[in-house]
């Protein structure tokens, strides 16, 4: 039977207490985590600049902290994620304050872009249209905005086999979409 820290990469406490000693170690934990807590962030905020300005958040503030870090058996990963989403819910506050001042009147001197949505209305019919499998991959990749290793775990594939049904996916929709003039 296997316990939750044998998870926990065995130099991981190491990388830690080297980045306590010297900031400038702190490098390491952050290539290593980088990607998992921008996919936290990305799934959570509403665009990928909300999602990189909180990402950098998040590693600036652990990195401030580190040296009050306290090493628990658990992954350095999961105090991340308890930084980042405190980090997301300031942000939540911040924009629910700047809305609260903010003129509730839209803008007349713009107009909605009904060809815009129009479109993307069109591209979300299309991408209806696909194999189960391939719309998966496709609203993973780009609405969820995950990587091909993430999309791979999610479904049990191999990243070779995403990366096809990715690729046949956008052949089918770039012919489509030039078919019918969207």
């Amino acid at each position: 039977m296997t316990t939750p820290l044998e998870g926990v990469e065995p130099d991981e406490r190491r990388l830690v207490e080297a980045a306590q000693d010297d900031p400038a170690c702190f490098g390491e934990l952050y290539e290593r985590h980088f990607g998992r807590v921008y996919a936290y962030v990305s799934r959570r905020v509403g665009s990928r600049d909300a999602a990189e300005d909180v990402t950098s958040e998040v590693f600036h503030r652990a990195l401030a902290g580190i040296r009050a870090y306290e090493w628990k058996g658990v992954p350095f990963a999961a105090w991340l994620f308890r930084i980042a989403a405190h980090a997301i819910a300031d942000r939540g506050r911040r924009a629910g304050r700047e809305l609260a001042d903010a003129d509730p009147e839209p803008d007349p001197s713009e107009p909605p872009d009904y060809e815009e949505a129009e479109r993307a209305a069109a591209v979300q019919r299309l991408v209806a249209q696909l194999p189960a499998d391939q719309q998966r991959v496709i609203r993973m990749r780009f609405a969820e905005e995950r990587s091909i290793r993430e999309v791979a775990a999610a479904l049990g594939r191999s990243e070779g086999a995403i990366k096809q049904l990715q690729f046949r996916a956008l052949e089918t929709l770039r012919g489509r979409v030039r078919d019918e003039d969207v």
